[in-house]
């Protein structure tokens, strides 16, 4: 593996690369993006794939990615500019992508704005909560999860987080009425002073409220696959899934284990990453 940089505009993106460039047989490489988690998160699902180039990155403000835009906001339009020029400068035309979580919605608009940069989409559980019948009440959540943050650090807000995520079937009003205790789930009741966690801040509130351009995408010639984990069934990343998949007239397509599936020890919740590898070989492969 080697690491990479890419001078963007008002930012300075870090990659790796697995694997030689261009391709060995001139196939596209693989490239992995996830967000808020960075390219750490893919180490143990990269090396299931040791036959093909891979590409891992940290989208800007994000792991070893610098910003100095002065923007705190990620924002999915932007970032999938950057991807479009990091594609760009890989110089081997397009690539397959497999997105995850935010990273999967900043792949929907890098799709719909440069559909030529990607043959295949695989985009796990994109938490597009504007497309739910439920969307504002799933904002309210949303919101109530970066009060908590705020008002009580970050072990409050995960727990929220966490009760939000777990949450099965519509939202109601009922929820978030009793505050979760942090303890419950491991996590610490203390309050370190630390209001920048990307994922509970309220900065990725344009990934959550990201429309996707549905028209862009069915006229995209890159071939689109909506997947979501078994194990999410009916909680709120499979829903958003389920409901972009039926707005583009697809099955949503079914991967082993939960939100995190793909994931080794690296954050020390593992899923299955074999199962799940075998099951992103078999859906690349399929040419239908």
């Amino acid at each position: 593996m080697r690491t990479e940089t890419l001078e963007v505009a008002g930012a300075t993106l870090t990659y790796d690369v697995r694997g030689p460039l261009p391709t060995a047989d001139g196939s596209p490489p693989l490239l992995l993006i996830g967000q808020p988690m960075d390219a750490s998160g893919f180490s143990t699902l990269a090396s299931h794939f040791a036959d093909r180039t891979v590409l891992t990155y940290d989208p800007r403000g994000l792991g070893r990615s610098v910003r100095r835009d002065g923007i705190a906001e990620h924002r999915p339009d932007q970032q999938a500019e950057d991807l479009h020029r990091l594609i760009a400068a890989l110089g081997t035309g397009h690539v397959d992508l497999f997105a995850s979580s935010g990273g999967a919605v900043t792949s929907l608009a890098l799709v719909a704005a440069h559909a030529a940069d990607v043959r295949i989409l695989v985009a796990h559980e994109p938490p597009l909560l504007i497309m739910l019948p439920d969307a504002e009440q799933a904002f309210a959540a949303e919101r109530l999860v970066q009060e908590a943050y705020h008002e009580r650090g970050w072990g409050s807000g995960m727990a929220m987080f966490i009760a939000l995520t777990s949450w099965s079937g519509e939202l109601t009003p009922e929820f978030g009425r009793q505050a979760p205790d942090p303890a419950a789930f491991g996590l610490p009741t203390g309050d370190d002073g630390s209001r920048s966690d990307p994922l509970l801040s309220g900065v990725s509130a344009a990934v959550t409220g990201y429309r996707p351009d549905v028209p862009a995408l069915l006229a995209a010639p890159t071939r689109v696959v909506i997947a979501a984990g078994i194990e999410s069934k009916d909680t709120l990343t499979w829903r958003t899934s389920a409901a972009l998949a039926a707005a583009l007239g697809l099955e949503l397509t079914v991967f082993p284990s939960n939100h995190g599936g793909f994931l080794g020890d690296e954050f020390g919740q593992p899923g299955q990453p074999a199962a799940f590898a075998a099951r992103l070989r078999e859906v690349l492969a399929d040419e239908a």
